[in-house]
């Protein structure tokens, strides 16, 4: 099976990246390409300051993720 360069190379971006747009997406329930291009758009007209929220709302994401795995209870050890 070939997979053209582009395709993978934009499959393993979306993995590799934050997901932000993925999890505001399924949060609103809107499409994921329609959060990710306003992101783009506002960046554009507003000179970067969705920037800044996108980079917030990632280490939010993030850290929220790491504390639920990182969670023990008494009765698991």
């Amino acid at each position: 099976m070939y997979f053209h360069p582009m395709r993978m190379l934009k499959y393993n971006l979306e993995k590799s990246l934050f997901g932000v747009c993925t999890e505001l997406a399924e949060r609103i329930g809107l499409s994921t390409r329609s959060v990710r291009l306003w992101f783009i758009y506002a960046s554009f007209f507003t000179l970067g300051s969705p920037v800044i929220i996108y980079l917030v709302s990632a280490f939010w994401f993030n850290m929220k993720r790491y504390s639920s795995e990182r969670r023990t209870r008494v009765w698991d050890l």
